[in-house]
């Protein structure tokens, strides 16, 4: 029996996913993980629990799948991406916390650093602005008040990756420091067109390139697991994203998902060649090897404000919702919004518009306004905030979107996906398989060990699960477009 394990390493846990040689699951594991706030605004994990929690969800999915470690023939890693992970390379230990992508510390570091004379190339060459969610701008914290850090850099042991790297460093034996080319671009350091560390970059934020990560192709030899003291080889690693959108099947241009998480991330695959624009950001989805090389494939990303955020404050801040998996039925209880126009710009706009000081706003309410109107307002301001952003994307690009894959907590609403279908005017498809970042990963494994030959060998979902059509007329899909604009419109001018 030969299996394929998939890890999903997130910021809120680790899934471990096992599949067989036809593509169906047949383990999965999963442990929650805590994250650490220090102090306000700080969020950091602990990198021994995190390993920890990839070491039980893999005994979990094992024992599911009723298999021995021995019939797992490869491991791909899916990555939480940002969040940077420092350790001591020879004695396999954290320097330090990992600093997460929500963490807010180098707010102040970004301010600072906009009148560098090459911040106007940030865009272009990180493909994608450096915020305070950025590893690079972590790593210069560090830099500047961890000592300990700052020794090991010295010394010549520090190793800095995402939690990929740190797996296989606490967990088994990793074939060098490598990463693959999605996860290196995300430590803010790689100009990703010149396929090098930018070094002027690197040297304005008071760094080395010590410590950090050789770029690799996804498919590769990185190492080994060590799962209850078998090796196992890993053969695949890349971000999260763009794992998902992998194990969504989306594999040429024009394809695209949204993961409905904290906030929802929407994923198109570009093609071969990194395209320059504005306000949308540009990354290597996956690299694969070619009769000439390797093929890098290329995605587009953009996310919403919150979402699942959103929802969160409805229940614990606002009280309209006694649980998150009430909204549904709560949306459905009325047959529209009754008006109401629901901005959930908590922490500012996000693509297309960009505005970062912008706050959330409801507005249309009159006494006959429900907890429902509310509730489903929210969710039509997903669909209008995913509208936006494929819009922004095709007169960008020219790329026609004809269906949008979903996943993630909020996917698992009807109503959310019926909203989406008919506000954008294309089919919305949820998989039955809910694991996709997981399962894409455990994909790419098999390719790298030759399982399959290529794309086109691999095995499909094992259905399309549920598809959402349009049933909204078009006249009033772009009336509730149109006012939701307006909303937003006068959000923007609130100093």
């Amino acid at each position: 029996m030969k299996l394929l394990l998939g890890l999903d390493q997130g910021t809120s846990g680790t899934k471990a996913y096992v599949m067989d040689e036809e593509g169906r699951r047949v383990g999965l594991g999963y442990t929650p993980l805590p994250r650490l706030h220090p102090r306000p605004d700080w969020t950091e994990q602990d990198p021994l629990v995190v390993a920890e929690s990839a070491r039980r969800a893999m005994a979990q999915a094992l024992a599911q799948a009723q298999a021995h470690p021995r019939d797992i023939v490869a491991i791909g890693i899916a990555s939480q991406r940002d969040t940077d992970f420092t350790w001591d390379a020879r004695t396999r230990q954290p320097v330090g916390n990992a600093i997460t992508w929500q963490d807010l510390r180098t707010a102040s570091l970004v301010a600072e650093l906009q009148d560098w004379a090459g911040a106007a190339e940030w865009r272009y060459r990180l493909g994608y602005f450096p915020g305070p969610w950025c590893a690079a701008l972590h790593l210069a914290w560090r830099a500047r008040h961890q000592p300990e850090w700052r020794q090991a850099v010295a010394d010549g042991r520090a190793c800095v990756g995402m939690s990929a790297g740190w797996l296989l460093a606490a967990l088994g034996e990793p074939s060098g420091h490598v990463h693959d080319y999605s996860l290196v671009q995300k430590t803010g350091l790689w100009d990703f067109r010149r396929g090098a560390y930018w070094v002027e970059w690197i040297e304005r934020l008071g760094l080395t390139t010590a410590g950090l990560p050789m770029a690799v192709p996804t498919l590769h030899p990185f190492g080994v697991l060590c799962l209850d003291k078998v090796a196992v080889p890993v053969t695949a690693m890349l971000g999260d994203q763009q794992a998902a959108l992998f194990g969504h099947g989306c594999h040429h241009p024009g394809q695209a998902e949204c993961t409905h998480g904290t906030v929802s991330f929407v994923n198109v695959v570009v093609g071969t060649e990194p395209p320059d624009l504005s306000g949308l950001n540009v990354y290597h989805a996956w690299s694969l090897p070619s009769p000439h090389g390797v093929n890098h494939t290329f995605c587009l990303e953009a996310d919403t404000t919150t979402s699942g955020a959103a929802v969160r404050w409805l229940v614990n801040q606002a009280g309209i919702l006694a649980e998150e998996a009430a909204l549904d039925a709560l949306a459905q209880s009325v047959p529209d919004s009754g008006g109401v126009v629901f901005v959930p710009a908590f922490t500012g706009l996000n693509t297309p518009y960009h505005v970062h000081t912008a706050r959330g706003a409801i507005v249309g309410l009159s006494l006959g306004t429900g907890r429902g109107h509310i509730a489903r307002a929210l969710l039509e301001a997903i669909a209008f905030q995913l509208r936006a952003i494929l819009e922004t994307i095709t007169v960008q690009t020219g790329l026609q979107i004809e269906r949008l894959h979903v996943g993630g907590g909020l996917a698992k609403s009807d109503m959310a996906c019926q909203l989406q279908a008919d506000v954008l005017g294309i089919p919305v498809v949820r998989p039955t398989e809910t694991e996709t970042t997981a399962r894409g990963a455990a994909l790419l494994a098999g390719l790298g060990i030759g399982l399959w030959r290529g794309l086109d060998e691999l095995p499909p979902l094992a259905d399309e699960g549920t598809l959402f059509e349009p049933s909204m007329p078009s006249g009033q899909r772009q009336a509730l477009y149109e006012r939701w604009q307006e909303v937003v419109a006068h959000i923007q001018a609130i100093p």
